[in-house]
């Protein structure tokens, strides 16, 4: 055990959960890469979970925080805040959401937080309907619509929290449908369960399922469960935290896959838009995100620093069409990925979107799901020179691939092949 794991130890808690046999000190990165306290350079296919969007130390980013470090670094939302409000407009056009206000946090899991608190005071309910398989957060509130037990540790909640079919497509009592009756199937849960309970304040779902492993419905699931809540009067909450900024490739944001009925009503996003500040926010039209009836400031959210970070890694990933590079870098990965795990029996699917790669893998000659493999591949790809993460439902099963949206092909088929390295070395 090295000296500062036995430190990290001494001071952590212990549910503060580090990857790796022998855990992992990175000292500094550029580009795709980061290098450990021995000197030694890996591949980043994960980006310090998702958040590095496009690029370690890209230069345009680290330029704007220590110009505007140098002006002043912080102020409170209590007075105006140029970069907060040049970048709120900014997001605010991008969201999609007609009349659109915007409110800045430090987490994705503080802006769920604050979507949670919006759409329950505008509703007057308690009462949030949430996917199976989800994850939103460590607060006590999103800890309480997390429909993943390895991330929920207490049944305790601020809400009564009611659990969803259609997050998982290829698990669960549906997946032998087709995509048309698997949505008809998920909707008529729905309907059924909303006959049985008073009227919640919202629906909150990820686009694609994050921690859960990067699963996700077929296209125009939430544009059919959008026409049953409109009925009902219920909010939609799309959480974007891991989906947004074109990582899929496909799409700027995730519900636009479901984006025939509208936008969400409310929208929450981080990760990503700071490459590595700490950024969250959430976008809603004028009358859900106003319909507090007492004060509320950030201390930190909209920090005149994050802004400025967010800002230039925004116009960034715009002026670059990073969102294009996904789809095309991604695409091909996920093939090369695909055809690697046609040729062996523990992967069971390969899924996802642009640069957003699951690789679920089981028991040989079983649907059972394979935690000691996935943990094995991980160091194993680790000692190859590559950084994955992992996820995934009941059990950590999936690999989770989602490197920096500037990755280049030659890149993409160098972590593909130290994959197909690491799988062999677990057969």
């Amino acid at each position: 055990m090295s000296s500062l794991h036995h430190r990290h130890l001494a001071v952590s808690p212990d549910w503060l959960s580090l990857y790796y046999k022998h855990p992992l000190e990175i000292t500094h990165g550029e580009g795709r890469h980061v290098w450990d306290a021995d000197g030694r350079r890996y591949l980043d296919f994960f980006g310090g979970i998702l958040t590095t969007m496009t690029a370690h130390a890209l230069p345009e980013v680290t330029k704007a925080v220590g110009e505007q470090a140098g002006r002043i670094i912080h102020t409170s939302t209590l007075y105006l805040n140029r970069p907060m409000i040049e970048l709120a407009e900014r997001v605010a056009t991008l969201s999609g959401i007609p009349d659109a206000r915007v409110f800045f946090t430090t987490s994705g899991t503080e802006a769920n937080d604050t979507a949670l608190l919006l759409a329950t005071a505008y509703r007057r309910s308690n009462q949030i309907l949430a996917m199976r398989n989800s994850y939103h957060g460590r607060s006590f509130s999103a800890v309480s619509i997390t429909g993943n037990n390895a991330w929920s540790p207490t049944s305790l909640s601020p809400l009564q929290t009611l659990y969803v079919h259609g997050g998982v497509r290829t698990r669960g009592p549906y997946a032998h449908l087709g995509d048309a009756e698997f949505i008809q199937a998920c909707v008529a849960d729905l309907e059924d369960l909303l006959g049985h309970t008073r009227a919640p304040a919202a629906l909150i779902a990820e686009p694609i399922q994050g921690v859960g492993g990067f699963t996700s419905p077929p296209d125009g699931l939430y544009a059919a469960f959008r026409r049953v809540l409109d009925r009902h009067g219920v909010l939609w909450i799309s959480d974007e935290v891991q989906t947004g900024w074109g990582r899929s490739g496909e799409h700027f944001w995730g519900w636009q896959a479901h984006g025939e009925n509208g936008p969400p009503d409310i929208l929450t996003f981080a990760k990503g838009i700071g490459n590595g500040m700490s950024i969250g926010g959430v976008v809603a039209r004028a009358d859900v995100m106003n319909c507090l009836d007492a004060n509320s400031i950030s201390t930190f959210g909209g920090s005149p620093v994050t802004m400025a970070a967010g800002l230039a890694n925004l116009s960034y990933l715009l002026e670059h069409d990073l969102q294009g590079n996904a789809r095309r870098v991604g695409g091909l990965l996920i093939e090369r990925l695909r055809a690697i795990g046609a040729g062996f029996e523990c992967v069971r699917e390969v899924r996802g979107r642009g640069l957003m790669i699951g690789i679920e893998l089981v028991k040989p000659g079983t649907d059972e799901a394979n935690p000691e493999a996935a943990a094995a591949v991980l160091e194993a790809a680790r000692e190859g020179g590559l950084l994955i993460g992992k996820g995934g439902g009941h059990n950590t099963s999936v690999l989770r691939i989602a490197p920096p949206l500037t990755l280049t092909i030659p890149e993409a088929e160098e972590g593909a092949k130290i994959l197909a390295e690491a799988l062999r070395s677990v057969e």
